[in-house]
């Protein structure tokens, strides 16, 4: 294959999605989740491998990647893509309500984990013409949200991530945090069953449910992976989808 990918967070929502769109494109998926995606392996068995593992255990992640497991994954490739698309809404509470060890966990997995796999991708992948790198953020990176304090500082961080990795201009990498909209996957479950009193804005989000105005994963991840291979991808550091569909 000439061109492979890593999604994190494949098993469900917009991960599974962009799984199932990268292999209907015929590109090889590294999956990496705590759960593994029965009906993309039975649906594309000779072009998905999936790694079963917890993104927020930054040590096991550490340990995978000491491993041979990426590299040989990624070896004969021309074009390798990395997709940070896991991530966690909790701690959705006002400062005082955080739990410090649920605070520890998700900058775990939505901050640490994309910035050590997007190091090891370039470092195991020498040999690649392309190592393209895309950080699913959120408009939640540019404003702030009160009781989503850690979710902003997380995908904020994303966003810089890219902004200095950009103006590293590493020859053969593109990097790109791009915030995809709002979408009707499980992470909106979440915010409808809270209470305004770990998240304020909940009843705009509740609305926007019942008024159709949630993006459906499948077509999210169709666009997204459009400009992920496309030429002008890591053009600009930051983007949002909904700005490059106009």
């Amino acid at each position: 294959m000439r061109t492979k990918a890593i999604v994190t967070g494949h098993s469900r929502g917009l991960g599974a999605a962009l799984a199932e769109e990268l292999l209907a494109r015929g590109i090889g998926v590294l999956g990496l989740a705590r759960q593994p995606n029965a009906a993309l392996a039975a649906a594309h068995p000779g072009l998905l491998r999936e790694q079963r593992l917890d993104l927020a255990d930054s040590a096991a992640l550490a340990a995978w990647l000491a491993g041979p497991a990426l590299r040989n994954w990624l070896a004969g490739a021309e074009t390798v893509l990395l997709i940070n698309n896991a991530g966690t809404l909790q701690p959705m509470a006002l400062l005082p309500a955080q739990d410090p060890a649920a605070v520890a966990q998700a900058i775990a997995l939505s901050v640490a984990a994309p910035l050590m796999l997007s190091a090891a991708l370039v470092a195991a992948s020498p040999a690649a013409g392309e190592r393209r790198i895309l950080h699913v953020s959120s408009g939640a990176a540019r404003k702030p949200y009160a009781g989503w304090s850690v979710y902003c500082a997380g995908k904020a961080a994303l966003d810089h991530h890219a902004r200095a990795v950009q103006v590293e201009a590493s020859p053969g990498v593109r990097i790109c945090s791009l915030a995809p909209g709002v979408l009707d996957t499980a992470m909106q479950g979440e915010i409808r069953a809270t209470t305004t009193e770990y998240f304020p804005l909940r009843d705009r989000f509740v609305e926007m449910q019942r008024s159709g105005g949630l993006v459906a994963p499948a077509e999210c991840a169709m666009h997204l992976v459009d400009y992920l291979l496309d030429a002008d991808f890591g053009r600009e550091a930051v983007a949002d989808l909904r700005d490059l569909m106009q």
